[in-house]
């Protein structure tokens, strides 16, 4: 039997806020072990949660950029269930009336528009974090965390191959680095996903024996997670076996996932609102008003590139895949107007760079006039489109100008044609055999020939030149 795969995706983002979602309790990365904690966010009795207002407003931005319908009331929850990072015993959450819903991601699909649904966006609190040393026998625990602002980004069963799921957290991504909402940094927790995926008989409409997968720490991690998890699921029901609802962990070293535990449904958590936090209306004016301030996304952003400076829609993919890029590729064409030859440096050279040394677009000690003035270097024929890589990869790692180094190092390029014209016959007269041989219809020989030139030179003569002038002394 053929089954085909049902994916439904749920992100937790952490609100780059600069105190947590109920209390005043610092939200700075890798302090020290429970040293930003509070009686609130501790739950100790008596202590009475505070909405982060500034957490709201992200929210808000969020859902809207998501196209999602906002609610006109806000509720909080209590989601009721015992673990050692969650001192409460619950986690302040939303049940049945999310901040929004009904919202939408557009991703490409061999070549076609297709539209994931949003099912919900929520606010709730993030939980502490459990350690576990090495070779011991005990665990510690870490309440900083515990309390901090997190949305919980709930998609539909819409995607139907890992390689969507991968696209869709791809385009979330950069849709939540424009907001500049979070850091989004997978490495620190602020952004986390877990999936839920099952399959059915090609034709079948009921869904499937759902399994929800975690600890998957990159977005490539999710599609080799699913990636295995449907080639299990479907060698299960081969075989003649039955799938049960549960939870699977990822192990990436090993490359399969194995079970933690059954599935809780909602019953388990034995939800009730929130009795410290009173429900309150969102203002129509409000929303409204944080809309007017969503910046410029991903797709106009591209679509605007397109028109304005003539890119093709993969080049205007790349270049707005990141914030970061998008900025700095603006900044540049204003400073050098060939869009084209701009877009090509970064997505090759700039960006390989950026990959290999594992920092983004912001880390990059290259100013957009530094590198633009590289690029003018080439067109004045000054350095060498070669000598020009060299120079790039020397000014990023050093942060010093590519005029500077180009200077230091007496790289520029020899356009004379008089000087050229003078080496390229000390060439021919050392070289007799190889022009013979030129001359006799060895073609080859040309270019042994430019060579040559070019050595003399220490590579700074002009090939364009250099080609020209031989082939004049040649009695071409």
């Amino acid at each position: 039997m053929r089954y085909e795969t049902v994916i439904g995706l749920e992100v937790h983002l952490q609100l780059a806020t600069k105190t947590k979602a109920f209390c005043g309790c610092s939200t700075k990365f890798g302090q020290r072990p429970n040293s930003q904690v509070c009686p609130v966010c501790l739950g100790f009795p008596g202590s009475l949660p505070s909405l982060n207002e500034e957490a709201f407003r992200f929210a808000i931005k969020v859902a809207l950029a998501l196209n999602c319908r906002i609610q006109a009331i806000v509720k909080f929850d209590r989601k009721n269930y015992y673990y050692p990072d969650l001192p409460k015993n619950f986690q302040i959450s939303q049940y049945d009336m999310p901040l929004s819903y009904n919202g939408f991601v557009d991703i490409a699909v061999d070549g076609a528009n297709k539209r994931i649904r949003v099912k919900r966006v929520h606010m709730e609190e993030d939980a502490g974090k459990l350690m576990h040393p090495e070779g011991e026998d005990y665990s510690l625990v870490d309440y900083n965390r515990g309390g901090m602002p997190l949305l919980e980004i709930v998609t539909e069963p819409d995607m139907s191959s890992p390689r969507e799921a991968y696209d869709y957290l791809t385009k979330l991504k950069a849709i939540l680095e424009y907001l500049k909402v979070s850091d989004c940094d997978m490495e620190k927790g602020s952004l986390r996903c877990d999936a839920n995926v099952s399959i059915r008989p090609e034709g079948e409409t009921k869904l499937g024996t759902k399994v929800e997968l975690k600890n998957m720490n990159s977005f490539k991690g999710v599609r080799n997670a699913l990636e295995y998890e449907v080639k299990r699921q479907d060698s299960v029901l081969e075989d003649g076996g039955k799938l049960v609802q549960e939870t699977r962990l990822w192990d990436a070293d090993k490359g399969i996932t194995t079970s933690m535990r059954t599935k809780e449904e909602a019953e388990d958590y034995r939800y009730f609102p929130e009795p410290d936090l009173v429900p309150f209306v969102v203002e129509k004016e409000e929303i409204e008003r944080i809309r007017k301030t969503l910046p410029e996304l991903p797709e106009a952003k591209a679509a605007r590139f397109k028109a304005a400076f003539g890119l093709s829609d993969y080049d205007a993919g790349v270049l707005t895949s990141q914030v970061d890029l998008a900025d700095y590729f603006e900044e540049c064409v204003k400073l050098y107007p060939n869009a084209k030859t701009v877009a090509n440096w970064l997505m090759g050279d700039v960006m390989a760079t950026v990959n290999e040394k594992n920092i983004d677009m912001s880390e990059l000690a290259l100013a957009p006039a530094a590198f633009t003035g590289l690029l003018k270097m080439i067109d004045s024929k000054a350095i060498s489109g070669k000598m020009a890589k060299e120079v790039l990869a020397e000014a990023i790692e050093t942060r010093i100008a590519p005029e500077e180094i180009v200077q230091k190092k007496g790289l520029s390029q020899i356009s004379d044609a008089g000087a050229i014209e003078s080496v390229v016959q000390g060439v021919l007269k050392k070289e007799a055999k190889t022009v013979s041989d030129y001359k006799s219809g060895k073609k080859a020989a040309f270019a042994f020939l430019v060579g040559q030139v070019m050595k003399e030179t220490k590579g700074k003569a002009n090939p364009a030149v250099v080609n020209e002038i031989l082939k004049k002394s040649l009695g071409e």
